[in-house]
C-alpha cells in the first residue's frame, strides 16, 4: 500500500495479514377539490449510474479495493465509537450505503475505543440485534462476506436499486448509521427526511460525509495544471457540503438535538498517481454530470505532479491528501425526549465561573 495513515496506531485492511397530452381550450378548467403540489424537482448533481459502475469495477478487484479501504475504515471507527457514549441497545439497525460493510466491521471489533483505560472494550455489536446495510452495488456489498467479522454480527445485506428512496416502513430502526456514501446524494433533504421517518421516536441518525475542504490539495493542483497546458479547468473533483449547511439540513428535516463536527484525515501519498489509482479502487471516482469524459490527459497530469509537490509537498518527499470528514448526530423528536433549558434560565454566569478557574 503505498500510502501511510497519520494516526496513532496503525490500522490494517479488513481481511489482510498486514494491508411522458396537453389539453387546449380558451377558458380556464375549474377543479372543486383540492390537490398537493408536486414536488420541485431535484437538481441533478450526480450521475447515480455512473457511480453504481464506478463501484461495482473497484469491488471485482478484491485485492486492491480491500487495500484501499484504509479512509472507509478509518472514518467507520471513529462514527461507532460515538456510539460508546449512548447507553442503549439497538434491536434493528440500517446502516445506510453500506459500501463494502465498513460499519459492521468496525462494529464487531473487539476494541471499538483504542483510547480507553480498560485494555479491551465490548465490542458494539453486542448490543446490535440485527443490522440491515443497503447499497446500490451488489459486488461492493457482498465484496466481504467471507470475512470472520460476518460471524461476530447479526447482518442482513441488501441491495437498493435507488439509495435516494428508503422502502421502509416508518418508526422501524432503532438506529440509522451512514459512513462515507451521503456526499454522492442529489436529494440530501430529502434523504435526510426519509432517515427521520424511518427511525422510532427518541432513536437516533448518525452519519459521516465528505465535505468541505476534501482533497483540496488536488483540486488546487489540477487547476492550475488545466489552465497552464490547456487554458481552462474541468471539474475533475466533486462538490462538496460544507459544515455550516449540515446542521440546516439536518433542522429542515425534523432531527432534534443536533451535533455537527469536523475531522480531518490526513493520509500521505508517494505521488498523485498513487492518490488517484486509490481514488479509484474505493469507487471514489468523479460522477459528476456534465464532467468531461475520458482520462486525463499525461501533460496535465505531469504538470498536475510537479504543482502538487511545489505547493503541497511535505519535507520526506510524500504528499498530503486531506479527507475532511463531516460527522452529524441528530434525534427524531419524541413526546417524551429530554429537552433543552429555555436561553436566559441558567443561575450561574458562565463569566464568572470561568474568572474564577
Amino acid at each position: 500500500m503505498n500510502c501511510s495513515l497519520r494516526r496513532s496506531s496503525i490500522l490494517l485492511p479488513r481481511g489482510l495479514k498486514v494491508v411522458g397530452g396537453t389539453i387546449s381550450s380558451t377558458s380556464a378548467v375549474r377543479r372543486s377539490y383540492a390537490v398537493q403540489a408536486s414536488a420541485p424537482p431535484v437538481h441533478q448533481v450526480f450521475n447515480r449510474r455512473t457511480k453504481w459502475l464506478q463501484k461495482e469495477r473497484a469491488a471485482a478487484d478484491l485485492q486492491n479495493s480491500r487495500v484501499s479501504d484504509y479512509v472507509k475504515d478509518e472514518v467507520a471507527i471513529r462514527l461507532c465509537n460515538r456510539l460508546l457514549d449512548i447507553k442503549r441497545s439497538y434491536p434493528e439497525v440500517l446502516d445506510l450505503g453500506a459500501n463494502s460493510c465498513n460499519i459492521a466491521w468496525a462494529l464487531s471489533r473487539p476494541n471499538p475505543d483504542p483510547d480507553s483505560p480498560e485494555p479491551v472494550t465490548e465490542p458494539i455489536a453486542t448490543r446490535i440485534g440485527h443490522l440491515l446495510a443497503v447499497d446500490s452495488s451488489q459486488t461492493m456489498l457482498h465484496r466481504d462476506v467471507d470475512l470472520p467479522f460476518n460471524d461476530q454480527i447479526n447482518i442482513t445485506r441488501q441491495v437498493l436499486p435507488d439509495e435516494e428512496t428508503l422502502p421502509f416502513a416508518a418508526n422501524t430502526f432503532d438506529l440509522v448509521l451512514s459512513s462515507l456514501s451521503m456526499h454522492w446524494i442529489n436529494d440530501l433533504p430529502g434523504v435526510l427526511a426519509q432517515i427521520n421517518n424511518v427511525l422510532k421516536p427518541d432513536c437516533a441518525f448518525m452519519g459521516a460525509m465528505l465535505g468541505g475542504d476534501t482533497l483540496f490539495e488536488l483540486r488546487t493542483s489540477l487547476q492550475l495544471a488545466e489552465s497552464e497546458r490547456r487554458g481552462g479547468i474541468s471539474p475533475r473533483v466533486s462538490p462538496l457540503a460544507d459544515v455550516r449547511d449540515v446542521g440546516g439540513l439536518l433542522q429542515r428535516a425534523g432531527f432534534k438535538m443536533l451535533t455537527v463536527d469536523v475531522d480531518d484525515v490526513v493520509v500521505d501519498y508517494p505521488n498523485t498517481f498513487a492518490l488517484m489509482q486509490d481514488l479509484r479502487a474505493m469507487g471514489e471516482g468523479n460522477a459528476v454530470l456534465g464532467r468531461e469524459m475520458g482520462a486525463i490527459q499525461r501533460d496535465v497530469l505531469l504538470a498536475n505532479e510537479a504543482i502538487y509537490r511545489e505547493l503541497h509537498g511535505n519535507e520526506d518527499g510524500t504528499l498530503p491528501a486531506t479527507f475532511r470528514v463531516i460527522y452529524m448526530i441528530g434525534w427524531k423528536e419524541s413526546a417524551d425526549q429530554a429537552q433543552p433549558l429555555p436561553r436566559g434560565s441558567g443561575e450561574i454566569n458562565l463569566k464568572d465561573f470561568l474568572e474564577k478557574k
